[in-house]
Formats: structure tokens, C-alpha cells, sequence
């Protein structure tokens, strides 16, 4: 006959606060998110031990580091806690016509500004109460996968510091669902009248001044790789943290850049900035809404996630939507 384990001796509380010692690495910290003083986080930290059987958390000068048993405990507390906060949140029938609820998306600059100004749009006319928050999402520098790149990404999913991640990653491990918004490639951008218009060949790509976008000013990126794959190389004369100053620095100069093709069909024009496609393809790129499988529950995570859907798909789809829009 199985044990039964007794659940009432099992304080939520202190799944919480695992999570945010995992988090922080620090029991200080900790402290200050949880609004508790350091010894009733060492405390909490004492009762999960003896339920848990394990020391969890050991210390060290800089803070605490997880045991590889809290390491295997840290994915099954996280879907717990998603699964109670979707509970909580769905207690209520979300209706998002007057809804006053703030939603939490994270992505990359060059996308967030490809589907931000149409989400709005909709939001405008459908749920003037729903309030967005948008987190920018950065790729984890050097890893050698794309999938790897946002591994940070998915941690902060279940961690529910955000609703949605919006990230171009094709496959997902199996805990999370996700929905193609878009696909994407790349194009060169330049000044109008810039020389490489007028020749568009790989030698004059080459050659040219380029820019590259890099948070962490990295100067290779995967088109210093295709273009070694060609037996090529270029000179990256400047690196700039964003998509937009990218846009700016290229309309006053001679830089050419590869950038997102669907960002600058919406924001190029307004730059004075005009795009040709590569001498080469350089890929294409599946961008996906993101979320845990248990936040998928929420009712309003769901109609985002559609809304998100609507705001980038074609007119017709729009209109469709304007009719009928889909509330949860």
C-alpha cells in the first residue's frame, strides 16, 4: 500500500521561497523580494530541509548555491507554483472588454517592435483596460545552439516573471506550448543612395562598413559564419545596442546592415532608410508566442496569446477578428 503523504503539514509558503532562493542565490535578497528578514528566510529554509531531506542550499561567500538535489526539485516546484498562480488567476471568468489586468511579455527588441503597434491597436479597440508591460529578452551570449541562446528566456517563464515570450526559437522542451506568430528573414539596410544599391554583389557586400546589432557589443554573429562557410569575411566598424538606433545611425552614414525583414518593412521608412535582399540568403526564422503549459490555463494568458495572433496576420484576418473578437 502507497504512503499518503500528509499535505497539510506542507506550508505553500514555503515552495515560494525555494523559488526565490534558486533565483537570487541569496539569502539577503531573498529576503528583501519576500519582505522577510534573513533569519525567517534561514528558517523557511531549515523547515524545507527536514521535508525535503536534503541541505537544499549550501553557503558560500557570495551566497548560497543549490544542491543537485534542489537543481532536480527546481523544474517540478516551478510547474506547482504556475499551476496554483493559474488557479488564482482564473478564480474569476476573464472577460478582457473589462479586464484592468497588466500582462508581462518578453521578446527581442526587433520583435517587440514588429508586433507591438498592431497589439496595441487591438487592445485600443477591444480591452482599453489591459495594461502591457513588455520585457526585453537578450540571447545568451556564446552559446553554440540557438535553442541554447534562450534558455534564460524559458527559466523566466516558469518562473512567471512573465506571461509570454515571444522568441525565434523553433523547438521547445515538451512542458511548454507554442504558436507560430510569424516567420522572418533578413534583409540589407541602408542610406537611399547608398553605393551598395547600385551594386549588389557579395565582393561589394563584403567590403562595405558594417553594423551589427549586440547588446554586449559581440562583433561576429551568424553572418560572419555563412560568410566563412563562402570562404568571405567583413569588417564590423560599429555595434549598437538596439534595433531602432540602428535604424538612426544608418540613415546619416554609410554602414549597411543586416536586419529583420518584417521590422523594416514597419519602421525603415520614417528613417529614410531602404532595404535590398542579401547577396546570399542568410535564413529564415520562426517567431513564437511561449508559454509554460500550465500558464496556458489562465484564460487570459490564452486570449492574448490569440490576440497576439490576430494583431500579426494578414488584413482579412484583422477584419475577421474586428467582427468576432475572441473573448475568453
Amino acid at each position: 500500500m502507497l504512503n499518503h503523504i500528509d499535505l497539510s503539514r506542507i506550508d505553500l509558503n514555503l515552495l515560494v521561497l525555494f523559488e526565490t532562493v534558486m533565483e537570487e542565490r541569496h539569502v539577503g535578497r531573498s529576503g528583501q523580494r519576500l519582505n522577510l528578514s534573513p533569519s525567517a528566510i534561514s528558517h523557511g529554509l531549515g523547515r524545507l530541509r527536514m521535508l525535503l531531506g536534503d541541505p537544499l542550499f549550501l553557503k558560500t561567500p557570495k551566497g548560497v548555491v543549490p544542491t543537485d538535489r534542489a537543481e532536480e526539485l527546481a523544474a517540478p516546484i516551478a510547474d506547482i507554483l504556475a499551476r496554483v498562480r493559474s488557479v488564482v488567476a482564473t478564480a474569476e471568468p476573464f472577460d478582457p472588454a473589462h479586464s484592468q489586468r497588466r500582462f508581462t511579455i518578453g521578446a527581442p527588441d526587433g520583435v517587440s517592435s514588429v508586433f507591438l503597434p498592431p497589439l496595441l491597436d487591438l487592445l485600443a479597440k477591444f480591452a482599453p483596460g489591459i495594461a502591457i508591460s513588455v520585457r526585453q529578452l537578450l540571447p545568451k551570449q556564446g552559446e553554440p545552439s540557438p535553442d541554447l541562446a534562450w534558455r534564460d528566456a524559458l527559466a523566466a517563464l516558469e518562473a512567471r516573471d512573465m506571461d509570454i515570450a515571444i522568441i525565434p526559437q523553433a523547438g521547445f522542451p515538451i512542458r511548454f506550448a507554442s504558436l507560430l506568430l510569424y516567420e522572418e528573414d533578413f534583409v540589407i539596410a541602408a542610406r537611399q543612395c547608398h553605393p551598395f544599391l547600385i551594386d549588389q554583389t557579395l565582393a561589394t557586400y563584403c567590403a562595405a562598413q558594417h553594423l551589427v546589432v549586440s547588446h554586449l557589443g559581440d562583433t561576429h554573429g551568424f553572418v560572419d559564419n555563412l560568410l566563412a562557410s563562402h570562404g568571405c569575411s567583413r569588417r564590423v566598424a560599429l555595434t549598437v545596442p538596439n534595433f531602432m538606433l540602428a535604424l538612426a545611425v544608418l540613415a546619416e552614414t554609410d554602414f549597411i546592415s543586416a536586419l529583420p525583414r518584417r521590422f523594416v518593412e514597419m519602421h525603415a521608412a520614417r528613417f529614410g532608410v531602404v532595404s535590398v535582399n542579401p547577396p546570399l540568403p542568410l535564413g529564415r526564422f520562426a517567431i513564437n508566442a511561449t508559454v509554460p503549459k500550465a500558464a496556458i490555463r489562465d484564460e487570459g494568458v490564452a486570449w492574448l496569446v490569440r490576440l497576439l495572433q490576430a494583431s500579426l496576420a494578414a488584413e482579412s484576418a484583422r477584419e475577421r477578428w474586428a467582427l468576432e473578437p475572441p473573448i475568453a
